[in-house]
C-alpha cells in the first residue's frame, strides 16, 4: 500500500483529504504543524507528499526544498495562494504540481494518481549506459534510458518533469509543441491542465542551461504558439 504524507495545517481539510484518500486504496499520515523535526521520520516509506504553502511552523517552500534534499519523490503543492510568483517559487524548488484552493478530491486524487504512476515507471526504467538511445543536438546530448541530459560532457540536474519536457521536444525536434500539449503529454492530464505551469518549466530549463553554458540555447518560443528544440 503506497504511503501518502499531507502536511496541512487546516484539520478538516487534512481529514477530508485523508478519508477520499483512504476510499482510494492509500495509507495516508497527516501532519498539521509544519514542523520538519516532526515531518522528517514520517518521510520513511512514503511515496508522495501533499504540501500546504501556509504553515504555522514552517515555510512550504522550505519545507519542500528539504523533502527534496532528503528523498526523490513526487510532491503536490496546494494553496490558497494564487500568484504567479507562489507557483514559480513551488515548481522552482521541485514541486511536481501546483493546485489552488479550494478544489474538488476528485482533482486531487487524478493528480496523486497520475503523480504516483509517472514516478513507478521512472523507477522502472532500466538503468543503461549510453547507447542507441541518445540524441545529440549540437553540444547537449539526452539519454532516454538513464534520464540524463548533458552538456559537452557535463551533466545538468533536470527535475523529472523538466526532463520529460526536453525529451519531448528534442525527440521531434523542430515541431513546435503548444504549452497545453506539453502539459497533456507530461502531466498526464487533459481538462486538468494548466498551461502556466509550462512556462515555468521551460523559464527553469533555460536558467540551468544558460548556468552551466552561457549563450547556448536550444528551446525556441515560437510567440503565440508554443516551443519547439531548434
Amino acid at each position: 500500500m503506497e504511503k501518502i504524507l499531507i502536511i496541512e495545517d487546516d484539520k478538516s481539510i487534512a481529514r477530508s483529504q485523508k478519508d477520499y484518500l483512504e476510499i482510494n486504496g492509500y495509507e495516508v499520515v497527516v501532519e498539521n504543524t509544519g514542523d520538519i523535526a516532526k515531518i522528517i521520520p514520517l518521510l520513511d516509506r512514503t511515496s508522495l507528499v501533499i504540501l500546504d504553502l501556509m504553515l504555522p511552523s514552517g515555510d512550504g517552500i522550505e519545507i519542500c526544498k528539504r523533502i527534496q534534499s532528503l528523498k526523490d519523490i513526487p510532491i503536490i503543492i496546494v494553496s490558497a495562494k494564487n500568484q504567479d510568483m507562489d507557483i514559480v517559487l513551488g515548481l522552482g524548488v521541485g514541486a511536481d504540481d501546483y493546485m489552488t484552493k479550494p478544489f474538488s478530491t476528485n482533482e486531487l486524487i487524478a493528480r496523486v494518481k497520475a503523480q504516483l504512476r509517472r514516478y513507478a515507471k521512472m523507477k522502472n526504467a532500466p538503468n543503461t549506459s549510453f547507447d542507441d538511445s541518445n540524441i545529440v543536438i549540437r553540444d547537449f546530448v539526452i539519454n532516454e534510458m538513464t534520464k540524463t541530459f548533458t552538456i559537452r560532457g557535463d551533466v545538468l540536474e533536470l527535475t523529472p518533469k523538466e526532463f520529460e519536457i526536453i525529451l519531448l521536444l528534442a525527440k521531434n525536434r523542430g515541431r513546435v509543441f503548444s504549452k497545453e500539449e506539453i502539459y497533456e503529454r507530461v502531466w498526464k492530464f487533459d481538462s486538468l491542465g494548466d498551461a502556466f505551469t509550462v512556462t515555468v518549466h521551460v523559464k527553469r530549463i533555460r536558467e540551468k542551461i544558460e548556468g552551466l553554458s552561457p549563450n547556448t540555447p536550444i528551446i525556441e518560443t515560437v510567440w503565440g504558439v508554443g516551443y519547439k528544440i531548434i
